[in-house]
């Protein structure tokens, strides 16, 4: 009897820690995001919408521009014409960056995310950068096909630009870090509004009207206001030359643009951490 009381219980196998289970690693984060982003059939029209409509756009517009420009009938610089099209392919950046996130809520998905990965900082750093990835390697190419096909039309009239003027490298490198960022930007969005049209509008109504409405705004204020607007600030970068002269220099523009993206995300991830999915 005393021997039986004594006796401890011997441990059985299920208490063990089990070591068949792989250790959750950013890296297996960053996997399961790239895993999701590409099997979903809305990202493969949205990035074929953003390289058909920059491309297509900025031949059309270099063509029908080409020779008013050659002539000197038009006042706006050569510049502007080559990647034209990449101001309008943007769309598709945001809007892609906007269904990373409002995607999941909509079907629900989100809630198996958040079991998984229960670290919400981790699941948007890991959005973040495969997001940013995708549209900087799809940026560069319709950046450079933008510029082939738009010098096309220029050098048929001869006024096309080498890639060793001044700006033209500057501009491809530029159209691929602008279209990350923006994609970033609308990644931010769709975590605030969780609703693809409300965040996708919220979007375009700053990257384009605001931006263009802020001009009317009399005074250093108006002036300032429509440099620091994201489309402005960011876009210069995209472009060999800007119809606007008063943009800020294409490197700083670029930085107001990180710098409001940067703050736009952490104020979504602050808000992703804190409320219920």
């Amino acid at each position: 009897m005393t021997a039986t009381l004594l006796a401890q219980p011997r441990p059985t196998q299920e208490a063990e820690p089990r070591r068949d289970v792989p250790r959750l690693t950013f890296g297996r984060v960053l996997d399961a995001e790239w895993t999701k982003i590409r099997t979903v059939r809305s990202t493969t029209w949205t990035l074929a919408a953003l390289v058909v409509t920059s491309i297509g756009l900025t031949a059309l517009m270099a063509f029908a521009a080409a020779g008013d420009l050659a002539s000197g009938n038009a006042d706006d610089p050569i510049g502007a014409f080559v990647m034209i099209g990449l101001m309008f392919g943007q769309i598709a950046a945001l809007v892609l960056g906007v269904l990373v996130a409002s995607a999941e809520y909509s079907s629900g998905m989100i809630r198996t995310t958040l079991a998984a990965v229960p670290r919400r900082g981790t699941v948007l750093a890991g959005k973040a950068i495969v997001l940013g990835s995708v549209l900087l390697v799809l940026g560069l190419v319709t950046s450079f096909g933008s510029y082939l096909a738009g010098n096309f039309f220029l050098s048929q009239e001869g006024i096309g630009l080498s890639l060793g003027d001044p700006g033209v490298l500057r501009a491809i490198v530029g159209g691929g870090l602008y279209l990350a960022v923006l994609g970033i930007f609308g990644l931010g969005l769709g975590v605030l509004m969780r609703h693809t049209a409300g965040a996708v509008t919220a979007g375009i109504a700053l990257i384009f009207v605001v931006g263009s409405l802020v001009g009317l705004v009399p005074g250093a204020l108006g002036e300032w206001l429509n440099k620091l607007m994201p489309g402005n600030a960011g876009g210069a970068i995209a472009t060999v030359e800007s119809f606007d002269p008063n943009v800020l220099d294409p490197w700083v523009g670029f930085a107001v643009f990180c710098a409001e993206t940067g703050l736009l995300l952490a104020v979504a991830g602050l808000i992703f951490r804190r409320r219920d999915a």
